[in-house]
């Protein structure tokens, strides 16, 4: 059966006059109504883990600014956590992990009782779906997301944020038979996290590879295009119809390889993606999303018009989801947020 939602007809390779968006973060601190929740709610965990909360903030952009997606609010650290890795978010600092540095280490981590601390999170996907139509958000499609391993083993081992990965890639690089356990463990719970969010109702998942960037092309082949193959093969074993969009930041040229080998429906474009090349490499190959200087939104005005309208330009001849090449700054104010949308709803060719 063909979808009818416009987002979900793109990701099913077709091409819609109305041009779908979404944007990464737009449930976030940029919104007023996002930082009185937080702030009465006591913490961002308590919020990812509260499905009333979770679900509120997941449809505060959709009430604001009608994108064609929302996209679940959690965190793709969530799954470190159920596993047993001790997790906290500082004010200012971030994400703080226990490191897990070796093989020893990862005797801590247990795959068989994650639900026991998701279980609100698939709740969360209940909820919001019952309130998109309740609200009058039919033609709005809910979106469920991980972090893809690589990226999720960095802050497990680095312990948080990096700015050089070297923890994490002395490991990978220097005794990959005990990292690749790590990465086994990482496709397997985040495997069931996606189809448990599946089952709870998302109607497409993305894949989030924010540092896959930072390695060489063997590395990346070997952690980055291998692990999320196998998560993608996994899911759809289950669910083959179920789209599923890849976002390897930092890729580059890379993507080419990352779009033809890992079984994505979709390529995600961070914002230094040449668009030319996007068209002529990606493109033929597959639907694209992105692909916005999340700066270039923070600025407004004749800036951000310029550059949409170029994206738009570039890539809407074939299916493409309009988005950022990375998410919303928090100090973006949200008129450019409706600048934007209008631009995208009001364009043509």
């Amino acid at each position: 059966m063909q979808p009818k939602k416009p987002f979900l007809k793109v990701l099913n390779n077709q091409t819609e006059n109305h041009i779908p968006c979404w944007f990464m973060r737009q449930a976030g601190r940029y919104l007023p109504e996002y930082r009185a929740l937080r702030e009465e709610a006591g913490g961002f965990l308590n919020m990812v883990y509260n499905p009333e909360n979770a679900s509120e903030i997941t449809l505060q952009p959709i009430r604001r600014f009608k994108m064609d997606a929302a996209i679940l609010f959690s965190d793709i650290l969530v799954v470190p956590q159920a596993l047993g890795q001790k997790l906290e978010f500082l004010a200012g600092e971030g994400p703080k992990l226990n490191k897990v540095s070796n093989e020893k280490d990862l005797k801590i981590l247990d795959v068989k009782n994650i639900d026991n601390i998701l279980s609100p999170v698939y709740e969360t996907i209940k909820l919001t779906r019952q309130k998109l139509t309740d609200e009058g958000f039919d033609q709005t499609a809910l979106i469920g997301f991980a972090g893809s391993p690589w990226t999720v083993a960095t802050y497990m081992v680095e312990g948080g944020g990096s700015k050089t990965y070297e923890n994490v890639k002395s490991w990978a690089y220097g005794n990959p038979e005990t990292f690749q356990k790590l990465i086994d463990i990482l496709v397997s719970s985040t495997t069931h996290y996606l189809i448990k969010q599946i089952e709870a109702g998302v109607e497409a998942i993305q894949l989030f590879d924010s540092w896959s960037g930072v390695l060489d092309e063997d590395n990346f082949n070997k952690w980055v295009i291998v692990p999320t193959a196998q998560i993608v093969a996994n899911v759809r074993e289950k669910y083959p119809n179920i789209p599923i969009i890849g976002f390897p930041r930092g890729a580059g040229t890379m993507s080419k390889n990352y779009a033809e080998k890992t079984g994505i429906t979709v390529i995600g474009l961070d914002f230094t993606m040449p668009l030319d090349w996007a068209r002529d490499n990606l493109q033929n190959i597959m639907p694209v999303q992105g692909n916005l200087d999340p700066v270039t939104l923070l600025t407004g005005g004749e800036a951000l018009k310029t550059a949409a309208i170029h994206i738009l330009d570039s890539l809407s001849d074939k299916p493409f989801v309009f988005n950022l090449g990375h998410g919303v700054i928090k100090e973006t104010p949200p008129e450019h947020v409706e600048q934007l949308v209008n631009i995208i709803r009001n364009y043509k060719k």
